[in-house]
């Protein structure tokens, strides 16, 4: 027997962080208009997440690595790829993003709106991501337009119209991969130049897995770095308290403590998809093999049982609860990346200026299903 749950909700147009909270204290889990089994409770995300033989990850049709593979090929792709997030291999780039966001808060307007998405955060990390991967600078401009045709697509909900920017982006990737290669080999010695002579299970990658790969490292990332800028940004112009305590000086690891929790308050990284492998109860219903099942983590993270009141900021005691990066086999690998691209990020936009503040008269402009977070941050920089 199934609880009283909710069907064909329909969230387009609708802030997802605002929504959920409505939903959540009376409901485990809803259905979307497309047939979607949402799980809302942080202990029901929990436990899909850490039950991969349940609830696998290949939802699509598609080649995705490592995202959409399970089993011994997810263990061997992670084997591979997880080495390239190791603290080592990401340490020579602390000062290659810190010159970038110092750059960039340089040249940015003083007493006139900034947008913290857009104008810092997009471009913060579509630099920071191409010093990483080594890609040319001249790319800039492509991945930008990029960027914002997929976050239109992605609100629209027109999957055809999202696979033609799909479609544009992979060849975006291609023609960073062309020029690599010479005859049987690869030129250079960059992320990217690596990755494409590293083997995964004694095979070399295949081309499809390569863009697959450099996909999610980049399609998936820029647009989440460019939220998460806009949900710091948006936290640092409403707690004054917490900017003050930040520009007197903590270390790498209490600042890294504070965004972890900032994002958990509002989590950008809205939800992933499962399959069920068979018929399973959870989130007080009872699913048939096949269903696709949604992890909502903006939800889960929001979860009065777990947090008390969502919006209180107690970085060190909702820590271990936290799953803005996810939980179990499929923990997302680029947050050693990603923490360290966000804490330069708040440190370089802190040292460039004596006060931060929000635009007067211009109102900031929540995102929309099924993106989280906020779609316009206007911000003074003092």
């Amino acid at each position: 027997m199934n609880d009283h749950i909710p069907e064909d909700l329909d969230p387009a147009g609708r802030d997802l962080r605002a929504y959920t909270d409505e939903l959540r204290p009376d409901h485990r889990m809803v259905r979307n208009a497309r047939g979607e089994w949402v799980l809302l409770r942080h202990e029901d995300v929990v436990a899909v997440a850490q039950d991969p033989e349940r609830f696998a990850s290949g939802v699509s049709q598609h080649v995705h690595v490592p995202n959409g593979l399970d089993g011994d090929a997810h263990r061997a792709a992670r084997r591979t790829l997880d080495r390239y997030f190791d603290a080592e291999e990401l340490a020579p780039f602390e000062p290659a993003f810190r010159g970038i966001a110092r750059a960039l808060f340089a040249r940015l307007a003083r007493g006139t709106a900034v947008d913290a998405v857009n104008d810092i955060g997009a471009t913060f990390a579509v630099r920071a991501q191409s010093a990483w991967l080594g890609w040319p600078a001249e790319i800039e401009p492509h991945l930008l337009t990029w960027m914002a045709e997929n976050h239109a697509a992605t609100r629209s909900g027109d999957r055809s119209r999202t696979a033609v920017v799909a479609s544009d982006f992979d060849a975006i990737i291609r023609s960073v991969l062309q020029p690599r290669r010479a005859g049987d080999g690869v030129l250079g010695d960059d992320v990217t130049a690596r990755l494409m002579r590293d083997t995964v299970d004694g095979r070399p990658f295949t081309d499809d897995e390569i863009v697959s790969v450099l996909r999610n490292w980049t399609g998936g990332d820029l647009g989440s770095i460019a939220l998460c800028v806009g949900v710091l940004f948006a936290f640092l112009t409403t707690h004054p308290d917490e900017q003050r305590r930040l520009r007197a000086g903590v270390s790498d690891a209490e600042l890294d403590a504070v965004i972890d929790e900032v994002l958990r308050i509002d989590d950008p990284f809205v939800s992933n998809r499962r399959v069920t492998t068979c018929p399973v109860h959870i989130g007080g219903a009872d699913i048939p093999e096949g269903a696709h099942v949604k992890l909502h983590w903006t939800s889960a993270n929001r979860d009065a049982e777990v947090f008390g009141d969502a919006d209180r900021c107690d970085p060190h005691g909702h820590a271990a609860a936290n799953l803005v990066y996810g939980t179990g086999p499929h923990v997302c690998p680029g947050r050693p990346l990603a923490t360290m691209e966000l804490r330069i990020a708040v440190q370089e936009a802190l040292a460039a200026t004596t006060w931060i503040t929000a635009a007067p008269g211009e109102e900031p402009e929540r995102e929309v299903a099924p993106l989280g977070g906020w779609a316009r941050v206007p911000v003074l920089l003092g």
